[in-house]
């Protein structure tokens, strides 16, 4: 329940937030004007996504709360699991097995005057972009790639471009990422065609550890090996066409159980139910240190981007705790040619073309990117292969100007095994021309 502070004690709590809003200075952001109405907006108007409330989610929900945005809502697909406790502060041993989106915002409300905190137990895919489109900012608090990569989609799947090719400023939404890694973490902030994206800047994720399969199917040397053979060549052998899930506990215990029978085949030892999540969900040790060191610097780019009562930051922050307490802070480039963030690959279609019409000529354009595409709009999957195909394959049939419910451009994102990430596609439909003919 939402907690209401005393008059007193609700003026002393925001007497370092009013040094920053109620007086101007050298190093304020463009357009900033201090005054009472910015501290309003803050608390009363301002409304912010974190995604995540795991180790970093957990610090990014109490620093926002404790900077004045009173209007949070927080998204997670996880339970509470024992081994959460040491570092993801919100949680005690009687939360176990509950939701961390629920509990995160329980706790926060609890002990923080008159935040509220919405809390969704649900995966991110499970939202429509209309959920996303109606936050002011957006924190990551992730710890994968896919996911970072799936919502820097979606995002930037809400541009919308003028004639001339420049953004429409109400259709950028912001974003600001954190990650950590041991004793590392980044900060970053994601103005969407203003400054480099997600994708623009794929590379600076090293590329996860792969074992050769033969390594995994005849001559296993560690525990590891034991645990990818049952992920990547038992578990397709035994249960067949049966989609692996992570995130579901019997898959995860079938893959252990398999693990440790082919460990003690072999006499190797080290085979545990946590080490076989490290190793499947592809874990990286936390470190609580670094967790609250890169939200302290997201909530704080959150609240500069908000209030514009300091210039942000330009536009990614490294920080090095191995190297001893070491940070710098690097103004990457956006890249032009970006297939996410950019404007797009203009295409030019009539308004009787339907969605298979349009991928064969998409195929036929791009012959050395695409092969089987995937296509979606505004982050609504219209065709898509895999599990998803049966389901979407009415839409081939489909005019592209119904499925994009009558607008007449837009843009489309096209994915295929060919690329090595999504192409983005300026869409636009000749209705004028095909009503005359």
């Amino acid at each position: 329940m939402k907690r209401v502070a005393p008059p007193g004690v609700e003026r002393s709590r925001w007497r370092d937030l009013d040094r920053l809003l109620l007086r101007s200075g050298n190093l304020v952001g463009p357009g900033f004007e201090p005054g009472e109405e910015v501290k309003e907006i803050l608390h009363d108007m301002l409304h912010v996504l974190v995604i995540g409330a795991g180790g970093l989610g957990c610090e990014l929900l109490k620093d926002l709360a404790l900077t004045g945005f009173k209007k949070i809502d927080v998204i997670d697909m996880d339970t509470i699991d024992v081994s959460n406790l040491n570092r993801q502060f919100l949680f005690r041993m009687k939360d176990v097995g509950k939701s961390k989106a629920t509990v995160a915002a329980e706790r926060v409300m609890q002990r923080v005057h008159g935040v509220s905190v919405t809390p969704h137990f649900c995966r991110i895919e499970d939202k429509p972009p209309e959920f996303y489109q109606a936050f002011h900012i957006i924190v990551l608090g992730l710890d994968s790639v896919e996911a970072r990569s799936w919502i820097n989609g979606v995002v930037c799947g809400f541009l919308e471009y003028e004639d001339d090719g420049s953004v429409k400023q109400e259709t950028i939404k912001p974003m600001v990422d954190g990650g950590t890694e041991g004793f590392k973490g980044h900060s970053r902030v994601i103005i969407p065609s203003v400054t480099p994206c997600f994708q623009c800047t794929m590379w600076l994720f090293p590329p996860q550890t792969k074992f050769p399969l033969c390594t995994l199917a005849e001559t296993p040397r560690s525990a590891a090996h034991c645990i990818e053979w049952a992920h990547l060549i038992q578990w397709g052998q035994v249960r067949g066409a049966e989609v692996f899930d992570a995130d579901v506990p019997e898959h995860m215990k079938w893959i252990y159980e398999q693990a440790v029978a082919r460990a003690e085949l072999f006499n190797i030892p080290g085979v545990t139910l946590q080490h076989t999540q490290g190793v499947v969900k592809n874990i990286i040790p936390a470190i609580p240190s670094t967790n609250a060191i890169v939200a302290a610097s997201c909530a704080l780019e959150t609240l500069k981007m908000a209030t514009m009562c300091s210039t942000g930051m330009s536009n990614y922050m490294m920080y090095m705790g191995a190297a001893g307490i070491y940070t710098h802070t690097v103004a990457y480039e956006k890249d032009p040619e970006c297939i996410v963030c950019s404007a797009g690959v203009p295409v030019a279609i009539e308004e009787s073309t339907t969605l298979e019409e349009l991928m064969q000529q998409l195929c036929a354009q791009f012959p050395e990117k695409l092969a089987t595409p995937s296509v979606s709009f505004q982050g609504c999957n219209l065709y898509m292969r895999g599990i998803f195909e049966e389901e979407t394959r009415p839409n081939l049939a489909k005019r592209i100007i119904d499925l994009m419910e009558g607008a007449t451009s837009g843009v489309l994102i096209v994915n295929d095994k060919k690329l090595h990430g999504p192409l983005r596609i300026q869409l636009s439909i000749n209705a004028a021309q095909a009503m005359q003919t």
